[in-house]
């Protein structure tokens, strides 16, 4: 941890936080004191979208890899998580594994990544399934905030 704060700076460790599911209790703590959880291990965040009408295409996708049902809520979210069940270096993934939290300058921000994934050399990867043509300012901030985050503790 040391060596992470050197490399990034205490700003990032401190300026996120990280908000999740542990056996169904909700804990909330600042990305350096949290980011060693075994993420492939909580629950989701927040419920998949199923109402009839809402944007996108939820659903559960059986993983091999995890024995057990994935949720999505796009097809192209179902794509990239086939993609990642396929993948001998992937050895767990977890669907809104948490929420990060900082604060933009303005207002209190959060971001729900897609997916967090285990890799065979024990490595984080955050992934984010989003269409380019589907990208507002918004999610652009979010995706910036998150690879800033992850840089910080070292996450793909």
């Amino acid at each position: 941890m040391e060596a992470l704060s050197r490399a990034y700076g205490d700003e990032a460790l401190t300026a996120f936080e990280l908000d999740f599911l542990s056996n169904g209790e909700r804990r909330r703590h600042p990305l350096g004191a949290s980011w060693q959880v075994p993420f492939e291990a909580v629950e989701p965040v927040r419920p998949f979208r199923w109402d009839k009408g809402t944007p996108g295409f939820a659903g559960w996708y059986y993983s091999a890899t995890v024995r057990d049902h994935v949720g999505y809520e796009s097809w192209l979210e179902r794509d990239r998580l086939i993609l990642l069940d396929r993948d001998p270096q992937v050895r767990a993934i977890l669907a809104q594994p948490f929420w990060l939290h900082w604060h933009d300058g303005e207002r209190r921000r959060r971001h729900a990544p897609d997916y967090f994934v285990r890799l065979a050399t024990g490595q984080a990867r955050i992934v984010d399934v989003r269409a380019e043509d589907d990208m507002d300012e918004g999610t652009w901030e979010a995706f910036v905030a998150t690879q800033r985050a992850c840089s910080a503790v070292g996450w793909d």
